[in-house]
């Protein structure tokens, strides 16, 4: 007897039904969230290598704002005009990732970050991706609609349904209506957490109010270990947001760096009367900063990059059975495209504009001079690009976007091109940009475009045009990628230090024939105003095999300051003294040490391979090893707040799994709760507020500095919250009202959104 057939699937706006959509306020609207929250996401992955999805936290403010807009007189936007606005502000975060990853590789090879470079490889990878994912649209999101789940997709779907305007249930599929009615989504919880945030952080970073990194350093036997936390409200929302285990695990490679390794460090080196390389200083005399940034460093980019690679090979046969499955059913659905795209909803970009806009594309990033592009290189951003969107795009609907591997795809693509041109002979300085231009359009690219994958899922579902949400992403994508250049650059030029060149090398001299072409630079930030002079740019490698180093030199060869970046840099201190906060980047670290680990083989080897190693037991141990890896890399100080902030949710979580068990959720359906509850938006708001206060102080850092200087003095004097014997205790409390206010709104007591009931998955 045949099986019976599958029912068609009903939208919740039907195909015929025309609403407002493609309006200028929704792209304006979804554009500029965009831009916030793709600062915001930049801003984290240069802290933790992490970003968090934004289509959620966009959605939720489009419907409030709107919402705020019919109140004072104004229309109230339809479900498929905040459609347009998720789908517009999306794109900011997933860029953010991408540029965050890469672009800051540059510094650490030993190039200065060109605003013309960050800027096209934002633009041109972000068009790119999202133009190689519309031919798999149909594939992916309509002939695979029940198989692939799109956790993300869904769950902004179910959002923008629960915040439907009156009209838009009005005009809703008659075997929609029941599943929202009555609903409404608290947008209050968001914008509290953006609130509280936001203030937290000016309170403790710009007033001085509470000291921001408690920390406790040891004594033997563990001497040189020490444990801190940086209580900042972006690190406890991310914590949230990832949850107890990827948290715990972060923790844990953070324990094993300040406890373990550290201390093991000290007592075996601390007798030893010459330096032990890479390191310059006799161990004796290290502090625990100097002995991470001397050797712990090397072993944390080495567990990285196989935590990397592991994470690559296991999802190997899911890549392979996505790309496999994704380009069939491609060409499958192209016998239907034409009837269905009659359809409203049926309707993509046409594909001749696609592939000319394709074309156009890479032709820019072959031509375009800052990014040193050749043919071979050309030829692999198409390849490699086409590959990993599909497979991006695949993955995401089977997984989510939270666990899609995309930093695998990174290195297997920065793999492929060092090992291409190793094989070719191009193993100069010269091919660093080359490849890491890339690896970059590729990274951008493969997450933009599972990205909007997500977005034309929850179009698919609420029933919007997905001609119109492309073309909205698209210029989302642009803004974003315009915006997150010049910020990049901003944040690194504001922490960045100048140190006196005769402390790091007296006998240092550049060689005049290297200076004959040299470009000229002043000192920028706050110590510009000690010394106007006009110096010659200088760069040559570490002798360790670390970081490249940039000097500002005189006409005559001599160093005068070694410039010391706001990303990756190692010194926190100016000369004056004063604090500065670097920006670790770990995976941008990650990308620059397979570039020159293969092309010029310049590394500590035995310490990464040692890292590596660490990594590889991990994984022996049935233990996913990246997010270790990335703990043991970063400061514990980072890893401890996001840990806390991942066992609130774990106890939250715990609380409710029973209750949706009862109420007869599948596991799908309470995951797809969770990625909407109240507590993901206040955490998402801790995040955006947190973030973009920490960007303003960063950047009004220079034109506050005399300000900032006199409240530090006030507050190392007379503030015992911020200094003291009972500072470290005392600046937890403001930390743990933080972490209450948290736990009160995920469980409902405060800023508590009305009951619903749970959405059964539309099309069933």
């Amino acid at each position: 007897m045949a099986a019976d057939p599958k029912p068609a699937f009903r939208p919740y706006i039907p195909d015929r039904t025309a609403l407002r959509e493609f309006t200028f306020r929704s792209v304006l609207m979804g554009t500029l969230l965009g831009m916030v929250f793709g600062a915001s996401s930049l801003y984290l992955t240069l802290k933790v290598g992490l970003t968090v999805s934004a289509s959620i936290p966009v959605a939720v403010i489009s419907i409030a704002l709107f919402k705020v807009w019919a109140k004072f007189g104004g229309r109230d936007a339809t479900i498929l005009e905040h459609n347009i606005a998720q789908t517009a502000g999306s794109a900011g975060e997933s860029i953010a990732f991408g540029v965050g990853v890469t672009m800051p590789a540059i510094l650490i090879l030993g190039f200065d970050l060109e605003i013309t470079r960050v800027l096209l490889v934002g633009v041109l990878g972000g068009l790119l991706g999202i133009l190689m994912m519309i031919p798999l649209r149909r594939a992916l999101i309509v002939q695979q609609h029940g198989e692939l789940k799109y956790p993300e997709g869904t769950a902004c779907a179910e959002v923008l349904k629960a915040g439907a305007s009156e009209e838009s249930r009005a005009a809703a599929d008659p075997v929609h209506r029941g599943d929202v009615l009555g609903a409404s989504v608290n947008a209050k919880t968001i914008f509290a957490g953006f609130g509280i945030g936001l203030l937290y952080k000016l309170g403790n970073v710009a007033l001085k109010g509470w000291k921001d990194v408690p920390e406790k350093v040891f004594g033997a036997p563990l001497q040189a270990g020490s444990i801190s936390a940086e209580i900042s409200p972006e690190m406890l929302g991310v914590g949230y947001i990832i949850g107890r285990r990827t948290a715990g695990i972060m923790a844990a490679g953070g324990v094993l760096s300040y406890l373990v390794l550290i201390p093991l460090i000290k007592f075996f080196g601390q007798r030893l009367d010459e330096p032990l390389a890479p390191g310059t200083k006799l161990i004796s005399e290290m502090s625990h900063t100097d002995i991470r940034s001397a050797y712990i460093l090397y072993l944390g980019a080495g567990a990285v990059a196989m935590g990397g690679l592991v994470s690559l090979l296991r999802s190997l046969p899911t890549i392979w059975h996505g790309l496999k499955l994704g380009v069939l059913d491609m060409v499958d659905s192209r016998r239907a495209a034409a009837a269905a795209a009659a359809d409203r909803t049926g309707q993509d970009l046409p594909m001749k504009f696609v592939l000319i806009g394709i074309v156009a594309l890479v032709t820019a990033i072959t031509l375009a001079a800052p990014l040193h592009m050749n043919l071979l290189g050309a030829g692999l951003i198409v390849l490699l690009g086409f590959l990993f969107v599909t497979v991006s795009s695949r993955l995401t609907g089977e997984i989510g976007s939270s666990s899609n591997p995309i930093s695998g795809m990174t290195i297997a693509t920065l793999l492929i091109t060092c090992l291409a041109f190793l094989a070719v002979g191009w193993t100069g300085n010269s091919y660093y940009v080359t490849a890491l231009s890339v690896g970059a359009v590729v990274c951008i690219a493969c997450s933009n475009g599972g990205t909007t994958s997500q977005d034309l899922k929850t179009g698919y579902l609420v029933g919007g045009t997905p001609k119109r949400q492309q073309v909205a992403i698209l210029i989302g994508a642009f803004a974003s990628a315009l915006v997150l250049g010049p910020i990049l650059l901003g944040l690194n030029q504001t922490a960045t230090t100048y140190i006196d060149a005769k402390e790091i090398a007296p006998a240092l001299r550049a060689p005049l024939a290297e200076l004959a072409h040299a470009p000229k630079e002043r000192i920028a930030g706050p110590q510009a105003k000690s010394d106007s002079t006009e110096y010659l740019v200088w760069h040559t490698p570490d002798p360790a095999g670390g970081s490249a180093r940039k000097f500002l030199v005189k006409p005559d060869g001599e160093p005068v300051w070694l410039v010391d970046p706001g990303i990756n840099g190692a010194f926190s201190k100016r000369p004056d003294g004063s604090e500065v906060r670097k920006f670790d980047a770990p995976k941008a670290t990650l990308v620059s040490y397979i570039i020159k680990g293969i092309l010029d083989r310049k590394l500590p080897w035995d310490l990464v391979l040692f890292g590596a190693l660490i990594s590889l037991v991990l994984e022996l141990s049935g233990i996913s090893a990246l997010a270790f890896a990335v703990g043991v890399y970063l400061p514990i100080s980072v890893s401890m707040p996001i840990f806390i902030g991942g066992l609130i949710r774990w106890f939250v979580d715990y609380r409710d799994r029973a209750k949706f068990l009862n109420a007869g959720l599948t596991e799908e359906q309470i995951a797809a709760e969770g990625d909407k509850s109240p507590g993901v938006l206040m955490a998402s708001g801790y995040i955006a507020g947190g973030s973009i206060a920490g960007i303003v102080i960063a950047f009004m850092a220079g034109v506050f500095d005399r300000q900032d200087t006199a409240l530090t003095e006030w507050a190392m004097k007379s503030n015992p919250f911020f200094n003291g014997p009972a500072a470290n205790a005392l600046s937890m409390l403001p930390f743990l009202i933080l972490c209450g206010v948290l736990l009160l709104a995920a469980r409902g007591v405060i800023l508590a959104a009305k009951k619903r009931p749970a959405a059964t998955p539309s099309g069933h």
